[in-house]
């Protein structure tokens, strides 16, 4: 676990219990008009909506905005009801101690699992529809006529009969004096605003460069800190010798930690010059012998287990063994991966005796407050959270945020605000990966080639045993076997999935699309497996599979018509195929391929996905691109490997990211069946490793059953 272990499990307690409502107003987006305040005489017209004399809709926004667009896109949801005018929409995030004061009547502020919209939109569109009812009723008042007389349309209501009109503004005060009424949502087949593509909200600050990160957090009198981490995973600070930075100009003041040393300088440069230079004893509380090898080992050995925790058990799998005509089995492996967010960890923190204020990239800002609380020693009403933009997310600031907690630590031995910025080093030696894991598949078809039987044994470390007291053994962790259970497509009738807890030492989290991306290249990989064993098509194979579900069916035939699957593909080019469900959506992927001297370059990526409504065709184009770009970067280079206890990789120099040449054509084809809510920002994530590799066996004869491709030899087609 990274630094004062302890305090994150009790933080992620406290913040995994607030459900419930709640949302207020908190940081504003600087230099945008579009997320500039509202003006002072504005109405508030419900908790959700307020309206100035001017016209102007501000929607306040409880999740976070990570580049996913669920700014956007959580208020177009609003607008679309409240029949207001789009030009005229701003936005403000919420901050969670307003959340708690109000009795959190906005709800959940957690954003993962692609469920902002999801689990928002009802709540957000009865909103919008409330605050039009209560507008109309406030003009049908004024003018003294049934409010079934007037309609609402562009901020403007207009009572029929005399054609009178009446702006939002001028009467949103007297609208938010009344009771809100019962509503009816309209028809998603009736939208005007939503389902349409729309620009983002938050472009405007983006290209204008302005400070709307946490890394960019100016206050006066700041002060900086730079940190270094025990480099052994599991280690802690035992000794630190800082004779060597008297001669240093700047250096204000020396933090130790449990884990970890920081310093505090006048610049960031300073900081980190100087916590780099100290003399410092650690403590690897037996873990300096850690390596790649012993882990790969000690996991292996879960895969040979007597005991297992079943995920999901049909049928008499031994009894479909016994009747298949023909067996095929496959060992899988994926490595520890990093996030890589752009932005590095970072906080700034200004501890006073009556207020403990942060600024905090978060990706659940109720949580950030309450590691603050407790970094701080204080109680939770007296922390104040400014909620800022991250530069990225992909899981890494929401359950565990350490990087509060550093920074309040560190700011409580100084006067001053503290702002904490991990190098690029440290990011990536001390995150919290995604976890290693391994897979024994095995399958048993009949006389037609079709799987009559099928187990999966999967074994690795779990995220959720790492943070949660009192979990020890073999336990079931949901999110382990996530894709292979309830969301498994495919209809085998003797069926099941089970997992085998193997811990190690090496901290752990939520990577984009959690474990559905080890559990998507395993099946996927495997499908086309069976499919090359019964010398069937991959994707006809999966076709007979998914023939009684249609919603899997549908993006499948999507993807492979878009991709021209059955036609001759350009020379030297090859394709695979891959299917999955994932954050409640459906996507399918077809990757073209060419593997030129053990190169492997992808071409083109073709992604059907049916996450049920759409809200913003735009960004689900933008997130399936971007989802495929973060897949195929993980797919190409990417492995946190062990050695000495420690992480080998430390910088984009041997943890890279893809260049943009390298970057495929992604074309997204968007399959709604309209009848559901599912996630967008992760499902295209993980189809992306097993569509590329069922392309590379199709290239090379080569199956590829580890990541990354790149420890492979290919240079030599079979």
């Amino acid at each position: 676990m990274s630094s004062g272990g302890e305090l994150d499990r009790r933080a992620f307690l406290v913040g995994a219990a607030r459900v419930g409502g709640g949302l207020a107003l908190g940081l504003l987006l600087p230099g945008n008009p579009r997320s500039a305040p509202a003006a002072d005489a504005a109405a508030e017209i419900g908790c959700w909506v307020v309206i100035a004399p001017d016209d102007a809709v501000t929607v306040r926004v409880a999740h976070a905005e990570m580049g996913q667009g669920a700014m956007t896109g959580l208020a177009m949801l609003v607008a679309e009801e409240l029949q207001c005018d789009w030009a005229k929409v701003r936005t403000e995030f919420v901050a969670p101690q307003d959340n708690i004061r109000r009795g959190r009547v906005w709800g959940d502020q957690s954003t993962g699992a692609s469920r902002s919209i999801a689990a928002s939109q009802d709540v957000l569109r009865r909103a919008g529809a409330t605050a039009r009812e209560m507008l109309i009723a406030a003009a049908a008042a004024r003018w003294n006529v049934p409010a079934s007389q007037c309609i609402a349309q562009d901020s403007t209501i207009t009572h029929g009969p005399s054609g009178r009109t009446v702006s939002y503004g001028e009467v949103a005060d007297e609208a938010a004096k009344l009771k809100p009424p019962a509503v009816k949502l309209k028809d998603p087949a009736d939208w005007t605003l939503a389902g349409k593509p729309r620009k983002r909200l938050d472009v405007f600050d983006k290209v204008t460069g302005h400070p709307v990160y946490a890394i960019d957090v100016r206050l006066p009198d700041m002060l900086y800190a730079a940190i270094r981490h025990c480099p052994v995973f599991g280690g802690a600070l035992k000794s630190v010798d800082d004779s060597p930075l008297k001669a240093m100009k700047g250096v204000r003041r020396v933090v130790h930690m449990a884990h970890a040393v920081a310093v505090v300088a006048d610049s960031w440069w300073r900081a980190n010059q100087a916590v780099k230079a100290l003399n410092v004893t650690w403590d690897d509380r037996g873990n300096a012998g850690l390596s790649s090898a012993a882990i790969r080992a000690f996991v292996r050995v879960g895969l040979d287990a007597k005991r297992a925790e079943v995920g999901r058990s049909d049928g008499d799998v031994a009894t479909g063994f016994a009747r298949a005509v023909r067996r095929v089995e496959a060992d899988y492996e994926v490595p520890f991966l990093a996030h890589a967010t752009m932005e590095p960890q970072t906080c700034t923190a200004h501890v006073r005796p009556d207020r403990v204020e942060v600024w905090a990239p978060s990706q659940d800002v109720s949580t950030a407050l309450a590691t603050a609380a407790l970094a701080a020693g204080v109680p939770d009403s007296k922390v104040v959270v400014h909620p800022m933009m991250l530069g990225g997310g992909f899981g890494r600031r929401g359950t565990i945020q350490e990087f509060v907690r550093q920074a309040v630590l560190i700011a409580k031995e100084v006067e001053q605000p503290v702002k904490l910025v991990w190098s690029r080093e440290e990011d990536v030696q001390h995150d919290l990966y995604r976890p290693f894991g391994m897979a024994r598949l095995s399958a048993g078809l009949d006389e037609a080639g079709m799987p009559i039987a099928w187990s999966i044994r999967l074994a690795g470390p779990s995220f959720v045993a790492s943070i949660v007291p009192n979990l020890t053994g073999n336990f079931l962790d949901r999110s382990y076997v996530s894709g292979l259970t309830e969301e498994m497509p495919y209809a085998v009738p003797n069926y099941l999935i089970d997992y085998v807890i193997r811990p190690t030492p090496v901290p752990l989290g939520v990577w984009r699309a959690i474990n559905y991306t080890q559990n998507a290249f395993y099946k996927e990989c495997f499908v086309d497996e069976m499919a090359h064993a019964a010398g069937i098509d991959p994707y006809q194979f999966r076709r007979r599979l998914v023939r009684n579900n249609p919603k899997n069916l549908a993006v499948l035939d999507a993807a492979a018509k878009r991709a021209g699957w059955g036609t001759p593909p350009p020379p030297g080019i090859f394709r695979g195929i891959a299917l999955n469900e994932a954050c409640g959506s459906y996507c399918a992927q077809v990757a073209e391929v060419s593997v030129d001297d053990g190169h492997v370059r992808v071409h083109r990526v073709v992604a059907a996905i049916d996450c049920g409504h759409v809200v913003n065709p735009l960004s689900i184009e933008m997130q399936t691109e971007g989802a495929v770009v973060y897949a195929l970067t993980a797919t190409l280079f990417n492995e946190i490997t062990v050695r000495n206890g420690a992480a080998v990789q430390s910088n984009f120099n041997n943890y890279p990211m893809l260049r943009i040449g390298d970057v495929p054509q992604v074309e997204t084809v968007i399959v709604p069946s309209g009848d559901f809510w599912g996630g967008v920002g992760e499902p295209s994530v993980p189809p992306t490793a097993p569509a590329v590799c069922n392309a590379v066996f199709a290239a090379t004869g080569k199956r590829i059953r580890s990541l990354p491709l790149q420890n492979h030899d290919l240079r030599k087609a079979i």
